[in-house]
């Protein structure tokens, strides 16, 4: 069984010096459910202020109409992502009505018997609008509409062309030497792709706050959660219960054998996917009794952002692209690290702890060494995601390493102290503390199981008398955040111009005629 060997602060090569981190770039994606002020899901439509869900950069959604999705630019420092995701929410906050608020948990707010008040997002008449909106009528065909009411942050990463030349300057592999800087590139970032997967039970235990649920969440739904309090499920132990089995999982995919080996094994495993007919999907028939279109088909997957994975390599699509092209063309441009509950204790869903943290994790990934990643030790990782996801605050928790079963505390201490080397480089880039000073709470986390999101959430669960009870507090408490934030008359205007021009870029797509939606849907098919 492979796993990475060297586990101690020597990961970082001697020669590495902190000026080839300059100009690192991240960026934030957060969503955030809009909630009535009864606690239940907005039944309202997209705020028309904010202007066009299809066509704005910033401001969408997801799955539903009422899944807000959050998206900040590329920005070079950890505080100025923070400060573009704040800048949002309070635009956001300010165009609510009639007592909205965003909920500030991952796993949902109140949710009636009934899923079709989940109401899929809409996006326009335009055959492109359509289209996203017939894909997560999929998803719902498929998955049911509960499950797409989880919300996540995913967390973007880009390390500087510099760093890359040099690690291949240093390879001794002659093969490796030969390679274009872009192939190389995604060679590497591939490494960090697979070394992030066998880390998810640390991100699990340390960043997870979802340990409990809305039972709603479960009606009709077969669990293995117990009641904490009148109308609450959990797990005593439980860090990150979206990430289980309770979370975003398909059996389907499971099947499909996607490699995260090298950028073509991977290309050509989502490709076969989004080609492959899946005979339960096909049994769901592609159009309901009207004739009106229930799926975009009956692939494993309906298109390619499908593929339900803790980590995905990136590269920004050009027009018309479609992300495998992207990939496929240019190679990774950056890492989308995906396995990130909300952290419903800060108003925008993230806090600087967890990004210093986050990236000093990424660069131990990146430098680390990386075997190939293949079926059984897949296998293995996923055991131990389930054992963290489930029991990952117990004291005897353990997990599967190659042949031998440790102590979680062990493996996780383990990894901790070679993260905190990355950190210390990352801090010597713009000479902060921020990355020590984050690997630090995470530390305090290891050893105080009680410092855990996971076990705070517990514990002001019971204090509030329920989850609902709970996020509403919370939320509450986010407004005043939101109210309190200053945007400058530049900023105000900016996000004003772009609604307008959302809403004209929308418009002009719906006056396309020149195909029907039918054709554009055979066409695809």
């Amino acid at each position: 069984m492979n796993q990475p060997s060297t586990l101690s602060s020597s990961v970082i090569p001697t020669w590495i010096d902190a000026s080839l981190f300059k100009g690192m770039l991240r960026g934030i994606e957060r969503e955030s459910l809009r909630m009535q002020s009864n606690g239940f899901l907005s039944q309202k439509n997209h705020p028309k202020a904010l202007g066009s869900a299809l066509t704005h950069p910033h401001i969408t959604t997801d799955y539903s109409e009422a899944l807000m999705e959050f998206i900040t630019t590329p920005q070079t420092t950890i505080a100025a992502a923070l400060n573009e995701l704040r800048d949002i929410h309070s635009v956001v906050h300010q165009q609510l009505e009639d007592g909205e608020r965003l909920w500030p948990l991952s796993m949902p707010c109140m949710l009636d018997d009934n899923e079709e008040n989940i109401k899929l997002a809409q996006y326009g008449t335009s055959n492109i609008g359509r289209f996203k909106t017939l894909y997560r009528r999929g998803l719902g065909v498929r998955y049911g509409r509960r499950m797409q009411t989880i919300s996540g942050v995913h967390y973007n990463l880009s390390f500087p062309d510099q760093l890359f030349a040099s690690l291949q300057q240093h390879e001794s592999n002659p093969e490796l030497k030969q390679l274009s800087p872009q192939d190389y590139r995604s060679h590497r970032y591939f490494g960090l792709i697979r070394n992030f997967i066998r880390l998810t039970p640390l991100v699990m235990y340390l960043l997870g706050a979802s340990p409990s649920v809305c039972r709603c969440f479960l009606t009709g739904r077969e669990h293995h959660l117990q009641p904490l309090v009148k109308g609450t499920l959990y797990l005593p132990e439980a860090t990150a219960l979206r990430m289980g089995r309770l979370g975003y999982q398909n059996s389907a995919q499971k099947e499909l054998g996607i490699h995260y080996n090298d950028l073509h094994d991977y290309l050509d495993g989502l490709q076969k996917a989004v080609h492959t007919p899946y005979p339960e999907f096909t049994n769901l028939g592609l159009n309901d009794e009207q004739g009106e279109p229930i799926q975009i088909n009956d692939h494993v997957l309906q298109i390619e952002n499908e593929y339900y994975s803790l980590v995905r390599p990136k590269q920004v699509p050009q027009a018309g692209e479609t992300p495998s092209q992207a990939l496929k063309d240019r190679g990774v441009g950056y890492v989308e690290l995906r396995a990130v509950d909300v952290n419903p204790y800060s108003p925008i869903g993230i806090d600087e702890t967890t990004a210093g943290f986050l990236e000093s994790l990424a660069l131990y990934c990146l430098l680390n060494e990386s075997p190939d990643l293949f079926a059984d030790e897949q296998e293995q990782i996923d055991q131990n995601q389930t054992e963290v996801v489930n029991r990952g605050r117990a004291a005897d928790a353990r997990i599967v390493v190659g042949q031998t079963t440790v102590p979680f505390q062990d493996w996780a201490q383990r990894h901790l102290n070679a993260i905190q080397a990355c950190a210390v480089m990352l801090d010597q880039v713009d000479g902060t503390p921020l990355y020590q000073d984050a690997v630090q709470v995470m530390q305090q986390r290891l050893n105080h199981v009680e410092d855990t999101l996971s076990a705070h959430v517990i514990t002001d669960t019971l204090q509030h008398g329920g989850t609902w009870s709970f996020g509403s507090v919370m939320a509450q408490q986010h407004v005043g955040s939101y109210d309190q934030h200053r945007l400058s008359t530049e900023r105000k205007k900016y996000f004003e111009q772009l609604a307008q021009t959302s809403l004209q870029k929308q418009a002009q797509l719906e006056q396309d005629h020149h195909m029907s939606f039918e054709q554009y849907l055979a066409q695809y098919r």
